[in-house]
């Protein structure tokens, strides 16, 4: 009887969730963090091991090298360690045009097509400037025109007030706001939800009783996005919690990969 109940449950079951993780990196800092469980990726081949331990699918990556050394070798870096892995996409960082570090506007994002690049960076807290429409507009203007995400580590590498100011500035733009901190940070990022219909938040750090449930019934499932801060975190945790969460199996599919394919697949450059 027992077997026969289990039998038809496992028929019954859902399809597994396929996981593309919006927020990993590769590389080794300087410095490696407080509480970090373990060493960091060094190379693409260690970190499609983590991704299979886990049963993740694909991810959107970044090297440490981009934020801790320079961003246009980290970029490199970058290129060279993914290249021939169809799992891992990556994802480029941006630094202020009048420098001229990124050089002529126009070869620098055909440089970005080429690569594969479809989701952009910035590290303005890191890199020592101001993320404002008066020193990013031609940057800016060219990431909305091509619908490619702008992702931010907030409040570690931009404050909310210059999250709010860039909105304000510039409406139309994609971004991904990630590594929100623990202690519900609902008040910060709602009311960008209900005025930036292009705002979107990753799962590594909302660790909020209820918070994925109570996110679907506000805004939808579309506007959430997997991500899990590897190495910095574990896969595994925030999976669980999109896997166990009180939502619709369709709205899961949703978060774990299916909203960051579609946004990814809109991209234009």
């Amino acid at each position: 009887m027992g077997q026969g109940l289990q039998s038809e449950a496992m028929k019954r079951k859902e399809p597994a969730l396929e996981f593309f993780d919006s927020n990993v990196y590769i590389g080794r800092q300087m410095n490696r963090l407080a509480g970090q469980f373990d060493q960091p990726p060094a190379s693409a081949q260690d970190l499609l091991q983590a991704m299979d331990r886990a049963s993740v699918a694909r991810a959107l990556v970044w090297h440490v090298a981009q934020r801790d050394s320079y961003a246009l070798v980290g970029n490199d870096l970058l290129d060279r360690a993914i290249a021939g892995h169809q799992r891992l996409s990556p994802c480029w960082t941006l630094l202020p045009p009048q420098t001229g570090e990124l050089g002529d506007l126009d070869d620098f994002f055909v440089g970005a097509r080429r690569a594969g690049v479809r989701a952009f960076r910035a590290f303005p807290d890191a890199h020592r400037f101001l993320l404002r429409r008066d020193v990013m507009g031609a940057v800016l203007d060219r990431l909305v025109a091509a619908r490619a995400p702008l992702i931010l580590r907030v409040p570690a590498s931009a404050s909310w007030e210059a999250v709010y100011d860039l909105l304000a500035d510039t409406p139309e733009l994609t971004l991904i706001l990630t590594n929100m901190g623990v202690w519900g940070t609902d008040r910060y990022f709602r009311p960008l939800m209900e005025n930036y219909p292009n705002v979107y938040i990753e799962t590594s750090q909302y660790i909020t009783d209820g918070g994925i449930e109570a996110f679907v019934e506000s805004y939808g499932a579309q506007r959430m996005l997997f991500g899990s801060s590897f190495p910095e975190c574990y896969m595994g945790a925030t999976m669980l919690t999109i896997a166990h969460a009180e939502i619709s199996e369709e709205d899961k599919r949703a978060i774990a990969g299916g909203n960051l394919d579609r946004l990814l697949g809109e991209v234009r450059l």
